[in-house]
């Protein structure tokens, strides 16, 4: 138990074709020597292009795009309608664990706003920046119909999964660099830029931010009229300036300060509806971003605050170069969560964080007397002396 009053998990994050790949009982062999007790297993989850340093019927893997990896309710869901990942036709990742490793805890990790065939199939539920410009990997929030479709995905997933825990990744809006394919610029992007071409306009949110009493339209035209003088220009700004300028405009333009917080009320609700609509006994954890720091997951629409009490965790992710870095963002974390907030930690042991996984153990050592539960990320993707930190790391649990 922890101090929270929860069960501690020690969980590694996987995919269902690494399962496969390796077989569900050696998989499951291998993470019990590592000291794990929980499978945090991607249910629904988008494109992507991954290399398996220890893959063995390939190293390089490319997942089906927006599907899931369960046996899913058609007449669950509305008007957006989820696909079938094409491994269920010979491997069922959920069933095969709760069959042959009964003693491991399964997690339904799920990928919600990010899905590209879902956006491409219906673009009007898409996020919309200031230039009117869709952005077909990001689902928006705020629209009714994507958060019919999160909420159904989530229900359908506990009813099938039949899990310890959902654990809900892209609960809220993606920033404008996300690993599209091929994302390119022949201009350099700082922070400022990002955060206003990362920002949605699209009618759902006009219309929320206005009954809200923010004047969404002429904020629109403002930032564009902004945005287009920056690409104009073209100018390299600095990391500093771009932050400056970030708070001169959180201080001075009120709208856009105001649409902000507003954009976290949205996520929140969403997450509140989700908690709702699943069975009392399966918990509900957040991933509110994965900006580094965790300060920045307002640029996500995530207010950590609120979200610790809408669902019954945070899983956060420390991804950071150095285990004194990884202290500094719990403590922010804590702070700006609340004491009665419950975090679960992810790390990475493993280029390009914690000194190349060199610092491991003592990023643990730094996390274990605040967190409620520890996961490592992500199986497939570790080269053999990674895999092997998992198990170091586990251990740093208790050893002093």
């Amino acid at each position: 138990m922890t101090a929270n009053g929860g069960d501690f998990f020690r969980s590694v994050y996987a995919y269902p074709w690494d399962v496969a790949d390796e077989g569900t009982a050696a998989f499951a062999d291998r993470l019990r020597a590592l000291g794990a007790d929980t499978v945090t297993l991607a249910a629904a989850y988008h494109a992507g292009k991954f290399l398996r340093p220890h893959g063995r019927a390939g190293k390089v893997y490319f997942p089906h795009d927006g599907t899931l990896a369960f046996r899913h309710d058609p007449a669950a869901y509305g008007r957006l309608k989820p696909a079938a990942n094409r491994l269920l036709d010979t491997f069922d990742a959920f069933a095969a664990l709760a069959a042959e490793a009964p003693d491991f805890r399964r997690v339904a990790w799920i990928v919600a706003c990010h899905n590209t065939r879902l956006g491409t199939a219906c673009p009007d539920v898409t996020a919309r920046n200031c230039f009117d410009d869709r952005y077909p990997y990001s689902l928006c929030p705020a629209q009714p119909d994507v958060q019919d479709f999160v909420v159904a995905l989530c229900r359908d997933a506990a009813r099938a999964c039949v899990p310890a825990a959902i654990a809900v990744e892209t609960p809220g809006w993606l920033p404008y660099e996300h690993g599209f394919h091929h994302e390119f610029a022949m201009m350099p992007l700082d922070d400022w830029t990002r955060l206003l071409l990362g920002l949605c306009f699209c009618d759902a949110c006009i219309e929320g931010a206005q009954e809200a009493g923010i004047d969404a339209q002429r904020l629109q035209r403002r930032l564009a009229a902004t945005l287009e003088d920056r690409l104009a220009a073209a100018l390299p700004i600095s990391a500093a300036r771009a932050q400056d300028q970030i708070a001169a405009d959180l201080l001075q333009a009120s709208e856009l300060a105001a649409f902000l917080r507003w954009r976290c009320t949205v996520v929140t609700g969403l997450v509140e509806r989700v908690r709702s609509a699943l069975p009392e006994e399966i918990e509900l954890w957040v991933i509110p971003s994965v900006q580094r720091p965790s300060a920045r997951s307002w640029l996500e629409g995530s207010d950590l605050a609120e979200l610790a009490r809408a669902a019954d965790r945070l899983e956060i992710c420390f991804y950071e170069t150095s285990a004194e870095e990884v202290a500094l963002d719990l403590a922010d974390v804590r702070r700006r969560a609340g004491s009665s907030a419950v975090i679960n930690a992810v790390l990475r042991p493993g280029w390009p964080d914690l000194a190349g996984g060199a610092e491991t153990e003592a990023a643990v050592r730094a996390l274990r007397e605040e967190v409620a539960s520890l996961a490592f990320y992500n199986y497939g993707h570790l080269p053999e002396p990674a895999l092997a930190r998992i198990g170091a790391g586990f251990r740093a649990l208790e050893v002093p």
